[in-house]
Formats: structure tokens, C-alpha cells, sequence
């Protein structure tokens, strides 16, 4: 395959701190690259670097051909949609795209403004355009965030088809899996090179790190075996020098050779302990094995305070609507303490309203919301720019005692944030350490349900699966809104689905329910088809009846009536 991007030898720091250090790498046409690392690593640095709006220090990037066009979705989607200039020759590939991606939301000079549009909406929108750029190298920094299933399949798809290059900044590991065949992982500033999609880079990590564990231990082993022989060759030394130094007197030495031979003796055990040290650190330079770094263990540390009944929330007809604008309506379903539930339903069918409705900041339309009034909840939403940024993240806390005080800086220190982070105001942040920020003020509190909207965001690949460990031996009760399936799939065995202008309740998790899903449809189709079929039986024996029947007759109005009543339940069902 053709390199169309060239990486060689690049420095990048800020200040005193070093960020990338002699990367160098290559991007073939039509390779699709995962990149991932710790939140910090220098993967969004890495994408600007290579976008141009950022220099290395030193090192270089070349494009081929220097006039490659480009698509880039970075991190924070501030896309502002310009009907004027953009409605006119893309506005048809914008509205198909907008649509597949499942923007219901009318593309028009009139109906779309920035305001109307959710942060979902807005990333969809934005890389619809990306899309209608026809772009020979994509450069996408977390494009699922904020996406719902529809669009990852839809970008998942996309993707497949797409005959150009991608490198993806990614903690969507689904995601991950599904489209990239090589991962690029930035750790301690330098940059290794795995082949295959996620799952395949954990295993050869993971394989890669037994190895060196192993490695290390035999040289160790021997490290220990030669020093012990340098020890017992120092030990002979020096008594041959004691020896060859004692006065000969006539009781003890009659020979006058017995005391050179000592020094000599000595001499020889001083140049055996200079080889083997000269052995030792010689091979040391040339096949030290560095003692492997363990992985940071994230630790989430959850409590709640004892059972409830069984049933804590429930709905009666819920109807929620604004204006004109009907979210779901007529809608029956239950929460039982200490089940695990995934909230589902594509980006602007009111997940996020009905949590707010759950949290008491929304009302009901019409119908009842019930809840257990002894419920003590923790909410954590996908919004971090709420955040005092003013403020330090030991400030945020607010924390009394140095008992609590020390144990939010543990949970810190669990999660890889380095301690001086904790003493910087939190707009210095990165959005995934303002998220972690947000995690320790509610792992603080004492509480029976958690409500996570998107708590993986910005949320580094090891933090997610820490956190799906953890979160697996919650007693209390989990409502989860999330895009990444496999967070979803390994935590919620119930669903919410708001489908169809409904919330309803389903006894599965994900997986199975979208098998059902699929059995559903299938059935469907074949029942359709059935029916198809025996309308065209009958449209076929009556065109042959019709034909011999007079016009003028009322057998033939008849047989005329029923034939347009058939082929427009054709066309229907069809």
C-alpha cells in the first residue's frame, strides 16, 4: 500500500514537560488505525501535529501528496452549521447523510440553528460534512462520543466502505474492534505499533508484558548468581591479601616464597571480579531488560447504605412532551432496587429528559413518575463544563476531615492523576481528567442508585474497564445512558428502550434484545412476504376472470373494486 503520511523522528513538549519523543510512524492508504493511550498521553497532540495546527519541536510530517485532503473531527464538537454558504450544492449529500446518521431534525436555512441541535446532533452533523468533503485521510478524535447505536453502526459502515486512510482516537472499544486493523498506543511519550483491532492489541499487551516479566525474572536470576560469585571472589581476595600482609615469623613461616604466592594469589581474584563485572555490565548495555511497569490500577470505591423494597421507581402513562413535540407518551414501567439498567434510544428521543425528570428538574406531562422518597442518588452527567473551572479539584470536593481528604487523593492517585493536578484549576484539565474529577466527587458520597449519563466519555480505555469491574459489585441500583456497547452489554442485564414514542421495559440485556430484535423483523418479513403472495395469487386469478366478464355488468364492477383494493394493500404492505 501507497504511505500517503510520513512521521519521522518528531519531538513535542510544553514547557518543561515532554509530550512525544522521536515518534515516527507511516499511514498507507486505506489503513485504519486505532490510537490509544491514558488520557494526558499526547493522542489529541499527535492529531493537531499532524493537522498542522500545532509544530513539533523538531522532527517532521509529510503528506503525500502535500495537497492530501484532510478530514479531522476534533475532540469538543463546536461545529457551527452556515446555512447560507452550505445549503446550496451540498445541502442534498448533507441531508443524506444528516439522515443516515439519524438526524430526524429537517436540514433547512429555516428549521436549523446551532440551538436546536443537541451535542449528539450537532457531532452527526458534523461529520456528515466531513463526509460530503470526500477526504483521502480521515482524522477522527473520539467520534462516537455523544453518538447513539444508529450512528456508530452507520460510521462502523461507513467506515468499511471508505477506500481512503483513518487513524481514530477512540475509547469506544465495539468501536474499535469494528473498524480499525491496527492499533497505535502512546505510552511514556514514545509510540508502539500493534497489529489487529482491540481485543488482538489487549492480548499481544498483555502477551508482550508476560514475556518481559519472565525475561526480567531470568535476569535477575542470573544478576544475583553473578554477584554472589563476586562476592565469594571478593571474600577469597582479601584473605589472600591478610595473608600475603602477615610478618613471617619463625613459628609460622619458614618458607620465603609462601608470601609472594599469597600475592599473587590475590592479584588473580581481583582480576576474576573485574571480568565478571566487566561481563555483567557489558551485557546489561547491550540486553538489559527494564523491569515491566504494571498497569495502573484504577480503583472505584462505591457504598450503600442498606436495601430498599423492592420496587423504587415507577411509571403510569408517562407522557412527556414540549409544545408540539412529543417525546413519548402512554408509557408503564418499573425499577427494582439492585437492578442493573441500560437506557437506550437514539440522540434526541428524551433519555437524558427523562433523567432529569427522575431528578425532579423536569415535570410530567401527563401520567405519574413514582419514587421511593428514602432514595439517596448520585447523578453523574456528560457535561463537565458545569464545573467551577476557578476552582482546584480538591476545592470541587469540598471535603471536611483529613480522613476523607486522604482518601479522595488515594482514589486519585488509583485512577493515574498525578498529584499536582489535583492543585491546578480545573479549566488546566483535560475533559477526561474533569471527568475523573466529577467520578471522585460522586464516589465521595454514600448512596443506593447511581445515574450515569455517558459515564465513559472522555474516559481512557483501562479507566472503562476498571470501572465496569467495580460497578459489577455495586449492591445498589444502576441506570446506565451509554453509546459504548460493551459497557452496556457487561453491566446492564435489564433495559429501558424509548422507542416509538414509548418507554418500555425489557427483561434482557442488550445482546439479546437486539437478537429479538432481529428474530422479530425476520418474522415479519416472511409473514409479509406470505401475504404478498397470496394477494398476487388472487390479483393474478381475478385479471384472468375479469377478462371474460362484460364491462358493463355488475359482476365486473365488482371484480374491479376488490382488484384496486388488492393492489393498494400490495403497495402498502410491499
Amino acid at each position: 500500500m501507497t504511505v500517503i503520511l510520513q512521521v519521522k523522528q518528531m519531538n513535542k513538549s510544553f514547557g518543561e514537560r515532554d509530550i512525544l519523543k522521536n515518534i515516527s510512524f507511516d499511514i498507507r492508504n486505506g489503513e485504519k488505525i486505532g490510537l490509544v493511550g491514558w488520557n494526558g498521553a499526547g493522542k489529541t497532540t499527535l492529531m493537531k501535529l499532524m493537522m498542522g495546527a500545532i509544530k513539533p519541536d523538531s522532527g517532521s510530517i509529510t503528506r503525500f501528496p502535500a495537497s492530501l485532503k484532510v478530514g479531522y473531527l476534533p475532540q469538543t464538537t463546536d461545529y457551527t452549521l452556515n446555512p447560507n454558504e452550505e445549503m446550496m450544492e451540498e445541502a442534498k449529500d448533507l441531508l443524506r447523510t444528516a439522515s443516515e446518521l439519524g438526524l430526524a431534525k429537517s436540514i433547512t436555512r429555516d428549521e436549523v440553528s446551532n440551538d436546536t441541535l443537541s451535542g449528539g446532533e450537532r457531532l452527526k452533523l458534523a461529520l456528515a460534512k466531513i463526509w460530503t468533503q470526500f477526504p483521502q485521510l480521515l482524522c477522527l478524535d473520539e467520534p462516537t462520543n455523544h453518538m447513539d447505536m444508529k450512528g456508530v453502526k452507520w460510521l462502523v459502515s461507513e467506515l468499511s466502505k471508505f477506500s481512503g486512510a483513518a487513524i481514530i482516537i477512540s475509547h469506544d472499544r465495539y468501536f474499535l474492534d469494528k473498524t480499525v486493523s491496527k492499533i497505535y498506543e502512546i505510552e511514556e511519550c514514545t509510540l508502539m505499533e500493534y497489529e489487529g483491532n482491540y481485543t488482538a492489541y489487549r492480548k499481544e499487551k498483555q502477551r508482550r508484558h508476560d514475556q518481559q516479566t519472565r525475561d526480567f525474572g531470568k535476569q535477575q536470576r542470573k544478576i544475583k548468581l553473578i554477584e554472589d560469585q563476586v562476592a565469594n571472589l571478593k571474600q577469597w581476595s582479601e584473605k589472600a591479601h591478610r595473608e600475603a600482609g602477615k610478618r613471617d615469623n619463625p613459628g609460622e613461616r619458614k618458607q620465603m616464597g609462601l608470601k609472594e604466592f599469597e600475592r599473587v594469589k590475590a592479584k588473580k581474584k581481583d582480576n576474576q571480579i573485574k571480568s565478571k563485572t566487566k561481563r555483567l555490565e557489558l551485557e546489561l548495555s547491550k540486553h538489559k531488560v527494564e523491569k515491566p511497569k504494571e498497569e495502573v490500577q484504577v480503583k472505584f470505591e462505591f457504598e450503600t447504605d442498606g436495601k430498599r423494597g423492592k420496587r423504587i421507581l415507577e411509571a403510569k402513562g408517562l407522557t412527556k412532551q414540549f409544545g408540539d413535540r412529543l417525546l413519548f407518551e402512554k408509557s408503564h414501567f418499573y425499577v427494582k432496587h439492585g437492578e442493573r439498567i441500560g437506557l437506550i434510544g437514539e440522540n434526541g428521543a428524551g433519555k437524558t429528559t427523562f433523567i432529569k425528570m427522575l431528578l425532579g428538574q423536569e415535570s410530567t406531562s401527563k401520567g405519574s413518575l413514582w419514587k421511593s422518597t428514602s432514595l439517596k442518588i448520585a447523578y453523574l452527567s456528560q457535561e463537565v463544563n458545569d464545573m467551577p473551572y476557578n476552582k482546584t479539584a480538591i476545592e470541587y470536593l469540598d471535603l471536611n476531615g483529613w480522613e476523607r481528604v486522604s482518601k479522595a487523593r488515594t482514589i486519585f492517585a488509583n485512577m493515574g492523576m498525578q498529584e499536582e493536578k489535583l492543585t491546578k484549576p480545573l479549566e488546566t484539565l483535560s475533559l477526561g481528567e474533569k471527568t475523573r474529577v466529577k467520578l471522585v466527587h460522586m464516589i465521595m458520597q454514600e448512596y443506593d442508585v447511581l445515574i450515569l449519563d455517558e459515564p465513559t466519555n472522555h474516559l481512557d480505555l483501562p479507566s472503562r474497564e476498571q470501572m465496569e469491574a467495580t460497578l459489577s459489585t455495586f449492591n445498589g441500583t444502576l441506570i446506565v445512558i451509554s453509546h459504548d456497547r460493551y459497557f452496556i452489554e457487561k453491566l446492564c442485564d435489564r433495559l429501558l428502550v424509548i422507542e416509538d414514542k414509548r418507554i418500555k421495559r425489557v427483561e434482557t440485556g442488550l445482546k439479546e434484545y437486539e437478537e429479538s430484535m432481529k428474530k422479530e423483523t425476520l418474522t415479519t418479513v416472511k409473514e409479509t412476504r406470505e401475504k404478498i403472495a397470496v394477494l398476487e395469487a388472487r390479483i393474478t386469478e381475478l385479471l384472468g376472470k375479469i377478462s371474460m366478464v362484460d364491462r358493463e355488468s355488475d359482476e365486473y364492477s365488482s371484480m374491479d373494486e376488490e382488484l384496486l383494493q388488492l393492489m393498494q394493500l400490495k403497495k402498502e404492505l410491499a
